[in-house]
């Protein structure tokens, strides 16, 4: 695919799109044309040959490095100013002030400032991916590979004609070499022995055999770490490479084409493609992917120019030998962030590509959606919190800035709330003016630096790989729903600080998918209760400013708003919905 064909491919997404927007349920669903975004990486050039080095890469297609520079220095430069101005504008506290509302002062000021640099350092991971951002240069794949498709059950929980879609679907991959699918039974299921049978795919389980079924560890029970490397301990010899998704992501016929020949560099560990979601007809599914653009879309990118993408567990391949050269798939609730830090910790390198390989099936209820957003917070603050200080040697200064600044945003997010709560305690209760500052001013400078903030973004909205989003869209649903899992992420770094014990959940699919109550959005009920008390309480003490209210005000309605759109959406269930044909069925 030239660079002409990916503006071709966003054509595309326009039209098709807004065929999404008008559908009905009584009408044909319309076809995604899955296939033309997964080449969205160029067309494949010749093998390279093994020990020439890495991959080769590319800035983006239809990219401006003029513009780049303008619009990230603009972002940087207006919130770099914003925090200096604040910085300068402190007054210390008169130390004739009551011993308590002289402390909570100076904790409000710090905490002002703290929060401010969080934001700074959202807007510099923002500047730094916007000229980072790479793609990899395509290479065919050696036919000599010895490949495995790897995916797993849990039969329980996951609906058999799900993962017999998936399979299906994998036997159809095409792979000129030794190629055999796999499937890895968490229950030892006839039924599903009975289907692998059927469908000629191979069968494994660790059910009954203490040595893969340990407490914790890399064969840790009841994990899909521990269960891919009881199947790489028992088989993973046969092999060099897997190829992997998530049971309910079904692969494009060209999966193993578009990944595998990145293996022709002897030191790239995995090569991993974007998490797309097919069920795309109800709101929590459709945000749920809008949120993943920063991430998919420019951030993997820019960790390929250090050879640093992050795992991700939806859709990759690994090379079997670099797992057993550091113990295997790590022992973590997010296995592929833990797995990926090892890795590189080692000197390994890997490769993100935008190409849509694989189609899935995103949380549907937002009992699942913050279930999946509670365990990626959670794992990124236990990495962030009890294991990166120790691998920034072995990472070296390049990685350790990028994996730094990719692994701020849920713990910088959640400190930041929490700030801002005991600010509003420190005001409305104790009456602690903290930075004083003339308001309008400080309106008119937050406001310039939210802008191009938000103006970065939107520049970068031009390389989105989801193939559901319309072309220009803002993304404003993205960046919404990540403002209402706030409350979850602080749950999530209160508990990872205090090291409370977690576990692996496996997110139900299809048929399975989690009912939503009130009880779903308890975290956010919470914080509405907090911030509600906080306010009645104020004109108690007399503390009453209109402005000084705001954000509690603010903090309230982010609270409030998940269960809000689900009473709505509760409401409105008669009316018809969008449907989208299985992505099995597109590209079958």
């Amino acid at each position: 695919m030239t660079h002409g064909d990916v503006d071709q491919v966003a054509s595309r997404r326009r039209s098709t799109s807004l065929i999404v927007t008008v559908c009905r349920e009584d009408q044909k669903p319309p076809v995604i044309d899955y296939d033309a975004y997964s080449r969205l990486a160029g067309p494949a050039a010749a093998e390279q040959a093994a020990g020439k080095g890495p991959i080769a890469m590319r800035r983006l297609a239809g990219r401006r490095p003029v513009g780049n520079v303008a619009i990230t220095l603009f972002a940087f430069l207006f919130e770099a100013t914003f925090v200096t101005w604040l910085l300068t504008s402190i007054a210390v506290p008169d130390a004739g002030l009551h011993p308590v509302l002289h402390a909570a002062t100076w904790f409000m000021i710090v905490a002002t400032l703290l929060i401010e640099v969080f934001r700074l350092v959202n807007v510099v991971t923002l500047c730094l991916a916007t000229i980072w951002a790479r793609d990899p240069v395509p290479v065919e794949p050696d036919p000599t590979l010895r490949v495995a498709f790897l995916t797993t059950i849990v039969p329980s929980k996951e609906p058999i004609a799900m993962v017999e879609r998936t399979l299906v679907a994998a036997t159809k991959i095409r792979h000129a070499g030794p190629y055999d699918v796999w499937l890895l039974d968490e229950g030892d299921d006839d039924e599903v022995k009975a289907m692998c049978e059927r469908i000629g795919v191979r069968h494994f389980s660790r059910k009954g055999r203490p040595l893969d079924n340990t407490p914790a560890g890399a064969f840790k029970e009841k994990t899909k770490h521990g269960n891919y490397n009881s199947w790489i301990r028992r088989h993973g010899q046969d092999y060099d490479v897997f190829l992997s998704v998530d049971p309910d992501h079904v692969p494009l016929p060209n999966f193993a084409e578009r990944l595998l020949g990145y293996f022709a560099d002897p030191e790239v560990a995995f090569v991993v493609g974007p998490q797309i979601y097919g069920n795309y007809d109800n709101v929590v599914t459709r945000w749920a992917e809008s949120q993943q653009y920063l991430f998919h879309s420019l951030l993997q990118r820019a960790g390929n120019r250090f050879g640093a993408a992050m795992l991700v567990g939806t859709n990759n391949a690994v090379r079997i030998e670099a797992l057993r050269r550091i113990g295997g798939i790590q022992d973590s609730i997010t296995e592929d962030m833990a797995t990926s830090l090892a890795l590189h910790a080692a000197g390994w390198r890997s490769v993100y590509t935008p190409d849509v390989l694989a189609v899935g099936e995103g949380p549907s209820s937002w009992t699942d959606y913050f279930s999946q957003q509670y365990r990626w917070s959670r794992g990124t603050d236990e990495v962030a919190v009890a294991k990166f200080a120790g691998m920034v040697r072995r990472l070296g200064v390049r990685r350790s800035l990028f994996y730094g600044l990719l692994m701020s945003y849920y713990p910088l997010t959640a400190l930041a709330w929490i700030l801002g709560a005991v600010n509003a305690v420190c005001y409305l209760v104790l009456g602690a003016k903290g930075v004083q500052v003339p308001q309008q001013v400080w309106l008119m400078l937050y406001v310039d630096a939210a802008l191009f903030q938000f103006l970065l973004y939107l520049w970068n909205r031009r390389h989105n790989v989801s193939p559901h989003e319309v072309a220009g869209s803002s993304g404003l649903a993205g960046m919404l729903v990540s403002t209402l899992s706030t409350p979850v992420y602080v749950s999530a770094f209160l508990s990872a600080l205090l090291r409370r014990p977690a576990r692996f959940v496996v997110t139900p699919k299809g048929e399975s998918a989690s009912p939503d109550t009130v009880r779903t959005f308890k975290h956010g009920l919470r914080w509405a209760a907090f911030y509600a008390v906080l306010l009645s309480l104020a004109p108690m003490f007399g503390h009453v400013d209109g402005f000084m209210w705001l954000w509690p005000l603010l903090n309230v309605v982010i609270s409030l708003l998940p269960s809000l759109v689900w009473l709505t959406h509760r409401r409105r269930a008669a009316v018809p919905t969008i449907k989208i044909e299985e992505p099995v069925e597109t590209y079958a």
